[in-house]
């Protein structure tokens, strides 16, 4: 459903990442959009605006938004005029573990990504995980791999998996049954390589000294590797043991927010429903 455009209004559609309450009425809303990247805009009495927003402000909704730039106040926030719901995915929102992992990715999405920067490639893998939870096919502890794997190379940070990035030896031909993955590195190095590097002092970083890596399996290295290249429609296909599972959720839910340089409340959160399954 289309809008009617005015001078500096847009239409786009919207994923809802964040809602804060502003005052007795209104909200601010975070959106990452498929034409502009993630937005924050101000929903003005959007608490008894049933007309306008009605059904629409849960967050992971889909919506077709219209907003408008301020006319004036150009250093004031867009606002946000009307909503179109468009999937509500009312199985994640009524579902307290899947709510848990849908908002570590809404998390990820709105720490990492600039505000205003076009990221169409991220909008449909978001879109796209939401999605395959909502219809249940396959665990969400595998759509959340696949979410971390590829938003890390959509991001510009993924790690190689395939080799020891020190002798550059294929993992197939590494003589152990695990890999060392480092955090800060963002690399995987073989026992032997391992075993030669020195390791440097330095300064305590945000999760405290040591917390360097981990060990992880060849099986485990080469499912994420092939789950991070292949279409999303297959991804699903591969079966992950629970302790590949462990050991992929290990290493991502590590390895990104120490690359990032920060915790993440969602993903204590999940941690602790996890453990309580």
């Amino acid at each position: 459903m289309a809008f009617d455009n005015d001078m500096g209004d847009f239409t786009t559609d919207a994923i809802l990442l964040r809602k804060i309450e502003y005052g007795d009425h209104d909200l601010i809303i975070t959106f990452l959009t498929r034409d502009k990247g993630k937005i924050c805009v101000m929903a003005k009495n959007a608490k008894k605006s049933v007309r306008r927003f009605s059904g629409a402000m849960d967050l992971f909704s889909v919506n077709h938004i219209q907003c408008a730039f301020p006319k004036k106040n150009k250093e004031a926030m867009i606002n946000l005029c009307q909503t179109v719901l468009e999937n509500g995915f009312s199985h994640i929102r009524y579902d307290v573990v899947n709510t848990a992992y849908a908002s570590y990715w809404t998390e990820i999405v709105t720490q990492w990504l600039e505000d205003g920067k076009a990221q169409p490639d991220i909008f449909e893998l978001l879109y796209t995980a939401l999605e395959m939870v909502d219809d249940g096919f396959i665990p969400t502890e595998v759509i959340s791999l696949l979410f971390q794997i590829r938003f890390m190379r959509l991001s510009g940070f993924s790690p190689g998996l395939d080799q020891c990035d020190t002798c550059h030896t294929n993992i197939e031909d590494v003589d152990s049954a695990r890999l060392w993955f480092d955090f800060k590195a963002g690399r995987v190095v073989c026992p032997q390589c391992k075993g030669r590097i020195i390791p440097v002092q330095e300064p305590a970083g945000p999760f405290g000294a040591g917390f360097r890596g981990c060990w992880v399996s060849k099986g485990t290295l080469k499912q994420l590797s092939w789950i991070n290249t292949v279409e999303m429609a297959r991804a699903g296909r591969i079966k992950f043991s629970p302790a590949a599972i462990q050991e992929g959720e290990t290493l991502l839910e590590s390895f990104i927010p120490f690359h990032i340089g920060r915790h993440f409340n969602s993903l204590k959160f999940l941690h602790k429903m996890r453990s309580e399954i």
